[in-house]
């Protein structure tokens, strides 16, 4: 079972494996150009952005926290949302592009988030980001690199079928594994969810609290 389970993934890999370094050469764009967004935003939007960010902190230093098990189930929606919305865009011919230009933002969002911190923190926003995006990031980026290639693979699949007359390899199949395989991607996301939701919030308040000491 091990050894079928092997032979399995490591077929996956090799048929997916341009897939996934342009999924990845993609998101890593996004990252830097979320970075670059940083650099040119203007002084005064820099200082808008502290100045809320300032009063966030003030509220964690204070244990103002949403309560943890809403936070575990805002967390978990937003993110099956995401990739529920791969899914379906993988279930259709037009919906290729719009996979990358999530997979895109997603990199934007974690460069851009990283990149004010660090910029307006020095080493206490690099260790910020260190214990309250990249651990949860840590899971969810190679998650949401994984989705977009199976979905983008799906997708072509498709396009294949359609347009490619001499294949006629039965869809149905790729269907149901794909599916499975996102049903249980959900459990990967309920750890980053539980971490983000009832860790990270501590980590964040202990940060902080040395930051404003």
């Amino acid at each position: 079972m091990t050894r079928q389970l092997k032979a399995i993934i490591n077929m996956h890999f090799r048929e997916n494996s341009s897939i996934y370094l342009f999924t990845t050469i993609l998101f890593l764009i996004g990252v830097m150009f979320g970075a670059i967004i940083v650099n040119s935003l203007s002084f005064s939007q820099k200082d808008d952005l502290y100045y809320y960010l300032n009063r966030f902190f003030g509220q964690i230093v204070n244990g103002e926290f949403a309560n943890s098990t809403l936070m575990f189930k805002q967390s978990f929606m937003h993110y099956v949302k995401n990739i529920g919305l791969m899914w379906i865009l993988g279930l259709s011919i037009i919906g290729l592009p719009i996979i990358l230009i999530l997979l895109f933002l997603k990199g934007v969002v974690v460069g851009f988030t990283v990149g004010f911190l660090v910029n307006q923190m020095g080493w206490y926003g690099f260790l910020l980001s260190f214990v309250s995006v990249m651990p949860q990031n840590f899971i969810l980026v190679p998650l949401f690199i994984f989705v977009g290639t199976i979905s983008i693979s799906f997708s072509l699949r498709m396009i294949r079928q359609q347009f490619v007359k001499k294949i006629n390899d039965p869809i149905l199949p790729y269907f149901f594994r794909y599916t499975l395989t996102m049903a249980g991607i959900l459990v990967v996301v309920g750890f980053a969810s539980t971490y983000e939701a009832y860790v990270s919030p501590s980590l964040m308040k202990s940060v902080v609290e040395i930051i404003y000491k």
